[in-house]
């Protein structure tokens, strides 16, 4: 549900008169679970693992104490169509509504006596006592990325969030910007980092490889939706620059059917698109590429990268301040406004070639120093100790 500023400001007014205190013994945990009815995008993707990592660490007795003997309930709306399989959170369905609605107004309901815990960026406003991870900043510092709709809903939830419940993110640097957004102390914002990790359980489908008609180590590989931040335009630019049919641009991901519409250019010389494919299909083509190119624009942290490290394909990425936080010293880094620049880091791949042992070690260290479980824990360790704890990063 997509809400002008005006029906926001209703909708948030109406949810802050609904909630109530559930007094009891037994300390209750909620999990917003509307997640699992959005598309699934890298936020998406982050709730679903942090979820099931907290359940993990809750069954094994690794979690406190306190938070062991809790009660667990991810609460969904009716038109939740992904399931997670989990062992001690219990998942239960509230409300008839959908969206922003159903957060402000069912999910607050349900929510109301218990800690309530929002993982991809939204949640009830007024709830007295709720910890959101909001993953970056970009309606405040690129409103040029986003229609007036869309930043007046989220810009008025992130300013009320910021004062009725406590902010985490994902990043060193999106709590940076998140702390001057919204007028907070850094210190008081804890960071639980995402993880590649999640692919490294992918098989890969090397049949895709034939199936696009490319040649192993002999093609450039980028993963991604078309949205403005992630800046496709630059690499295809690159491409048209390097000039070399038989290294295409192999590009996956979103609706690409208008990538030439929106990227106007003098043909599709160089570029293979491949639309979306399974996560198998993809870790084939980050196994075999010459390298997987990030121009993105902004990042709250940069994932796709590091599952790029998970299969030894070297990568080549903007130096978007959140990019270069997640890769550290395991990438090659170009600005993202230097098509030039990247033609020339790719020359410079194809004529290095195969990745080095060198950095292959590097890669492994970064995609070491993410992990699901270490996000999960330092999470729970926060909800178990006093109100402002140190990040995991």
């Amino acid at each position: 549900m997509l809400l002008c500023g005006s029906s926001a400001a209703r909708l948030f007014g109406n949810a802050a008169r609904i909630l109530t205190n559930n007094s009891g013994s037994q300390l209750k945990f909620f999990i917003n679970g509307r997640f699992l009815s959005q598309k699934l995008t890298g936020v998406q993707r982050y709730a679903a693992e942090i979820v099931k990592a907290i359940d993990a660490q809750l069954a094994s007795e690794q979690a406190p104490a306190s938070l062991r003997n809790a009660d667990w309930q991810l609460l969904t709306p009716v038109n939740a169509s992904e399931e997670l399989q989990l062992e001690r959170i219990k998942i239960r369905t509230v409300g008839r509504l959908r969206g922003h609605a159903w957060d402000q107004v069912e999910l607050a309901r349900a929510a109301a006596g218990g800690r309530l815990i929002s993982l991809a960026n939204a949640g009830p406003v007024f709830h007295r006592d709720h910890i959101v991870v909001i993953h970056d900043a970009q309606v405040f510092r690129r409103p040029d990325f986003f229609n007036w709709r869309y930043l007046a809903v989220h810009r008025t939830m992130g300013r009320l969030l910021a004062r009725h419940a406590s902010i985490a993110t994902v990043s060193g640097f999106s709590r940076k910007e998140l702390a001057e957004v919204l007028n907070l102390s850094a210190t008081e914002i804890p960071v639980f980092p995402n993880s590649a990790e999640h692919f490294a359980r992918t098989k890969p489908d090397p049949d895709i490889i034939a199936r696009l008609g490319v040649q192993p180590q002999k093609f450039f590989l980028y993963v991604g939706s078309r949205t403005k931040n992630k800046n496709l335009s630059v690499a295809i630019r690159a491409v048209q620059l390097l000039d070399r049919a038989d290294v295409p641009l192999v590009i996956v991901g979103g609706d690409n059917s208008k990538v030439f519409q929106d990227n106007s250019g003098d043909g599709a010389s160089g570029l293979l698109l491949a639309g979306r494919l399974t996560d198998g299909e993809i870790a084939a083509l980050y196994a075999q590429a010459s390298a997987f190119v990030f121009p993105s624009l902004y990042e709250g942290f940069g994932v796709p990268p590091l599952e790029a490290m998970l299969f030894g394909c070297p990568v080549i990425a903007s130096t978007a301040d959140a990019v270069v936080e997640t890769c550290g010293n395991a990438a090659a880094y170009f600005d993202a406004n230097d098509a030039e620049a990247l033609k020339q880091l790719m020359l410079e791949r194809l004529a290095t070639g195969a990745i080095s042992d060198q950095e292959r070690m590097r890669q492994q260290d970064r995609v070491a120093f993410y992990s699901w479980k270490k996000s999960a824990k330092a999470l729970l360790d926060h909800l178990a100790g006093p109100a402002n704890v140190a990040s995991a990063a």
